[in-house]
């Protein structure tokens, strides 16, 4: 009888048998369930996000369906081989956790072309402050669609805080320190097309923890909605039997009275007299009104003085700085706009009043342009 041990057996028990338990236990934290769960949310978030980032791109952009997988954080390196820009969001309301958004360096120098009004071919993947600034802004429109979808789909206010952008090279361990300290992490990969610049992947990863929160909660959410439709009274309808035979029955006596009287009236003269209203007292209404614009008058309005506007491309207004001077549409001395709720309503002139601004009314508009700036 062999009683002597492979080298494989002598190296497991040497490590306590934690290889194996670590190759296990990735795949044993999320169920298949829990799986689909966390897909179906980044799904419906990342979806409203491709429409945004279309928007700033200028370039038809696609985000697949997302795979889900548990990875070892010992093991970080191996999903992330290449340099990489993370993206760090956290939760300021409806979640208290964060996540990171992880795009490769190429494809991130791409979209920073793109924001800055280059074409996206031949971008330098060496990325200066104002290129990550557009990656920043990019993520940033993303998250925040993002934020608002899962608002929906877990009906409340969900808020993130303004992304901060960092480089991320796990095999130098450069921005490491991003990637959440937990040991189980949930890696949610898209596909992502923008035109046909990139086809690639962009990659969520947050802790295991917070993935158990996100689905807890859409599992507690679906079964409130469902006691509430088996709570809410149903309508009965009773069924009315058929007749035995198909044959019409025959009227009762006081019906063929009915029908004879009924077709004597149809013989008979129509009367048509015109329908009198009760009047109103003028005074009453009056009254009336008066008290409804009463309840009106303690209604707080927001008004704001408007010195002028004027627009500007992405690429500069990443190029402002400290003494910039933006022109804005308004000739000097030309009268401000007086802004009642965001709607014009007056327009006047700027006043020192002791050490604050102020603005003198110079002008009212007429009850009609007030109706067309509400349309």
């Amino acid at each position: 009888m062999n009683n002597r041990l492979s080298q494989d057996e002598i190296d497991a028990l040497l490590n306590g048998g934690s290889q194996s338990e670590e190759s296990e236990q990735p795949g044993m934290n999320l169920s298949e369930l829990e799986r689909d769960a966390i897909g179906e949310i980044g799904n419906i978030s990342f979806g409203s996000s491709a429409t945004a980032l279309s928007t700033l791109l200028n370039q038809k952009v696609d985000i697949t369906t997302p795979s889900v997988t548990v990875i070892s954080k010992s093991k970080i390196s191996d999903e992330f081989p290449h340099p990489y820009v993370a993206i760090e969001v956290n939760y300021t309301e409806g979640f208290d956790g964060s996540n990171l958004l992880v795009v490769e360096q190429n494809d991130a120098a791409i979209i920073a072309d793109l924001m800055i009004g280059g074409d996206g071919k031949g971008a330098d993947p060496s990325l200066g402050e104002i290129h990550l600034s557009a990656v920043q802004e990019a993520m940033n429109q993303m998250m925040g669609s993002a934020a608002t979808s899962m608002s929906t789909v877990f009906s409340k206010k969900i808020d993130i805080s303004p992304p901060r952008v960092e480089l991320l090279d796990v095999t130098e361990e450069k921005g490491t320190d991003r990637i959440p300290e937990d040991d189980l992490l949930v890696k949610v990969s898209f596909r992502l097309k923008v035109g046909e610049l990139i086809d690639s992947s962009i990659m969520q990863l947050y802790p295991i923890t917070f993935a158990k929160d996100l689905i807890a909660e859409l599992m507690n959410r679906d079964e409130a909605q469902e006691s509430n439709q088996v709570s809410e009274p149903q309508e009965t309808y009773e069924a009315q039997p058929e007749p035995a035979v198909q044959h019409e029955p025959q009227p009762k006596p006081e019906q063929q009275a009915q029908k004879r009287q009924g077709t004597a009236k149809k013989d008979a003269p129509v009367q048509v007299a015109p329908v009198e209203f009760q009047a109103f007292d003028q005074n009453d209404a009056a009254h009336a009104t008066r008290n409804n614009l009463d309840m009106l008058m303690d209604i707080p309005l927001s008004i704001t003085v408007e010195l002028g506007r004027t627009k500007r491309s992405v690429k500069e207004i990443l190029e402002l700085s400290a003494g910039s001077i933006i022109e804005l549409d308004k000739l000097a001395g030309e009268p401000v706009d007086i802004l009642v709720n965001q709607r014009i309503v007056a327009k006047g002139e700027v006043v020192v009043i002791e050490e604050n601004f102020g603005v003198r009314v110079t002008d009212i508009l007429s009850q009609a342009d007030r109706l067309n700036n509400l349309k």
